[in-house]
Parts: structure tokens; C-alpha cells; sequence
């Protein structure tokens, strides 16, 4: 079957259809998915209707798998990570887990139980917010790092879970201060860093801090540069986690919402100057965690 690739936004995001997804894509197929979503950051695919493995082995053929650096036991065993609306509500802009060095560069998310009406999900292109910046702003940016904690999830549960999620989320604080502006290690493209993660740009003051982080964050999640999404059940969504950031539209009342996510090991980020991010807490080598199954692949 040929793959149909229709963009959804002129920005930001294409819609790809003539492809069953799972473990077993041809390398034809993988190679157009994965050019595809380097060109337009953010893949849409109706009616997939994958299970855990299927979502598992897709996942897969994009590199090793990680779990959200800050659960604990049992969750920390497997790739998915599943988001139920009476836990939780991803209602702020952010790029997954930047707190660490390593953050994803992959997510892939599909849609299991989906609300009647809302429950959208809203993409941004960092690249082309960074792209747009006049030459004095691009060079302010370029010379800019900020430091991103988990000191707040958005992935934190509401209501009496908050206070033991709480204690457990922060048993291990994560630090890392990333460079403002990463070069893409595929594309070359330069993106803005930023999201809900951060907590001040490095080296000015709280007031200065604030109105940097809005004067750039204000360029990345203008309409314009944005794709909003309808879901329905059995959809599956993969982004450049590298080049967007995105938002859960919390507009669905008590409706149910579940959605199920898997993650894929990243690079450590690399600004125009050349310099890495750097892991500051828990330690200098604080990297996301592999998956079981993904350390007993690299075992043997």
C-alpha cells in the first residue's frame, strides 16, 4: 500500500494514511514515516486500534525505550505510560521530561478512550518559532541557557493523589540546564527549548527571566505556528519531541479521557555553540532510565 501524506496545518503537522502501524512496518514504509516526521514534526494516523504490544513494538523501531524518569516499582517495568483524565490533565505547554539531559526525542501516543467533545490536543513547531525570530533576537537566543526541574508535573494526579504523588515524584529532583536554542542532531534545524519545565534562564534576574521566557515562548505557541487535533478512539500520534512542544485542552468536564503514551531515548542537546546540556541534579550523569526489557536487549 502507498502511504498518503496530507499536511494538516501550513506550519505543523500532516495526516498519513495506507499504513497499518506496528512492529512489523516494512523499511519502505518506517523511512517514509520517519522523513515525513522530521519534515513536519507531527504524524496523525486515524483507526490504528494498536494494543500494548503493537503500540510496544512500533515504538521500537524508532530506538530504545524509556518510562517516565519519576515513577516508581511496578510502572517503572514497562514503556507505556498511560494518562487517565481523573489522574491527570497535560493542560500547559511543555516538550516531554526536559528535565533531564536525555529527554525523549520520540513520543507516540494513542488514543484509547476519548470524550464525547474536547480533549484536543494542540502541537507547536520550536523551529519555526525560532526560524521567524529578527536576527538581534536570534542572536540573544543562541547565547541563552535555561534551567528546566521536575519540581512540577504535568503529569502530577489532582485531589487527594496529589500530596502521595508529591512525595513520590520528588523523592528524586532533577536539574538540567539546557542551551535555549538546540541544534536538531537529523535535520541541523535550530528550535527553541523552552516549555513548562523551565524554571529561569540562566544567569539574569527573576524579572528579566520572566520576560524572556515570554517574549520566546509567546513566539512558539502562536496560532499560527500551531495544529489542533480531534481525537478519536484508536488514533496514534507521533512527534519530534525535539522540535515541538504541545498542549492537552482541558475543555471535557468530568468526561472520560485515556490516553497511552510511549517515549523514545533521546540525545543530550546541543546549542549553537557547541555545548551540551548538563545534568545537574540528581547527578552530572542523571540519564532517563531504560525499561526492563530495553536493558536486558542491551545485555545480550
Amino acid at each position: 500500500m502507498t502511504i498518503h501524506i496530507t499536511p494538516v496545518a501550513g506550519r505543523i503537522g500532516a495526516e498519513l494514511s495506507g499504513v497499518k502501524l506496528g512492529g512489523d512496518v516494512s523499511e519502505e514504509n518506517f523511512s517514509v514515516i520517519h522523513q515525513a516526521l522530521l519534515k513536519y514534526k507531527v504524524l496523525f494516523f486515524r483507526d490504528q486500534h494498536l494494543d500494548d504490544a503493537e503500540h510496544e513494538a512500533f515504538s521500537q523501531r524508532f530506538g530504545d525505550q524509556v518510562p517516565h524518569p519519576t515513577l516508581r516499582s511496578e510502572a517503572n517495568s514497562t514503556a507505556i505510560l498511560n494518562l487517565d483524565a481523573k489522574e491527570t490533565r497535560a493542560n500547559s505547554w511543555h516538550t516531554d521530561v526536559t528535565f533531564v539531559a536525555n529527554y525523549p526525542k520520540i513520543s507516540i501516543l494513542r488514543g484509547v478512550v476519548i470524550p464525547p467533545y474536547g480533549g484536543d490536543t494542540v502541537w507547536a513547531n520550536t523551529a519555526a518559532a525560532y526560524a521567524d525570530l529578527p536576527a538581534p533576537l536570534k542572536l540573544l537566543a543562541d547565547n541563552l541557557r535555561a534551567l528546566h526541574t521536575n519540581l512540577y508535573d504535568y503529569a502530577a494526579p489532582h485531589a487527594c493523589a496529589l500530596k502521595r504523588y508529591r512525595e513520590q515524584f520528588t523523592a528524586d529532583v532533577y536539574e538540567t540546564e539546557h542551551p535555549l536554542v538546540r541544534v536538531h542532531p537529523e535535520s541541523g534545524e535550530r528550535s527553541l527549548l523552552l516549555g513548562h519545565f523551565v524554571k529561569h534562564i540562566q544567569g539574569v534576574s527573576q524579572n528579566d527571566s520572566k520576560q524572556l521566557l515570554r517574549l520566546f515562548h509567546d513566539r512558539i505557541t502562536h496560532l499560527d505556528n500551531t495544529v489542533r487535533w480531534r481525537w478519536q478512539a484508536g488514533d496514534v500520534v507521533i512527534w519530534d519531541n525535539r522540535a515541538t512542544q504541545h498542549v492537552a485542552i482541558n475543555d471535557y468536564g468530568d468526561a472520560q479521557r485515556i490516553v497511552r503514551r510511549t517515549t523514545i531515548d533521546g540525545d543530550v542537546p546541543v546549542g549553537v555553540d557547541g555545548r551540551p546540556s548538563t545534568a545537574l541534579k540528581p547527578s552530572p550523569d542523571s540519564r532517563s532510565p531504560k525499561t526492563e526489557a530495553d536493558k536486558k536487549h542491551l545485555a545480550a
